[in-house]
């Protein structure tokens, strides 16, 4: 007897990415599965965190329902861990993302874009399918 496994299709595409991310990370040797931090974004934090007078927080990102596209990222200065979440630390930069958020983020890249035109900070996901205008806003 086949016995099926009602996977959905956030689950399936979830899956199917890890699979595809084991490869380059045994190619690589970098955990893609963490959330890395490019150099403009680790000197934009810590130039924030400094001037605020703590430079001891870490970021803490995440996703919530909402926005044009149907879920928000959210990015905010954080001293106290929580039960489940998952930590990262890279480029001298501590990320931490809560457990449920993390399914939406693995393998994101977070940078910062600066200047007139610049939009702060922004998250690179590769699991998006699709992006508001504003950057601000995803959907799997």
């Amino acid at each position: 007897m086949v016995q099926s496994h009602n996977l959905g299709t956030f689950a399936l595409k979830i899956l199917l990415f890890k699979i595809n991310l084991n490869k380059e990370r045994s190619k690589n040797k970098i955990d893609s599965n963490m959330i890395t931090v490019t150099d403009t974004a680790r000197k934009q934090a810590i130039h924030l965190m400094e001037e605020d007078g703590k430079p001891n927080l870490f970021i803490r990102v995440g996703v919530e329902g909402g926005g044009c596209s149907g879920l928000s990222y959210q990015l905010t200065f954080d001293n106290e861990e929580k039960e489940g979440d998952k930590t990262f630390e890279d480029n001298g930069v501590k990320i931490v993302v809560d457990k449920k958020s993390y399914l939406y983020l693995i393998g994101t890249s977070l940078d910062y874009s600066g200047g007139l035109n610049g939009k702060g900070f922004v998250f690179n996901n590769p699991n998006a399918e699709r992006t508001c205008g504003c950057g601000d806003s995803f959907s799997i």
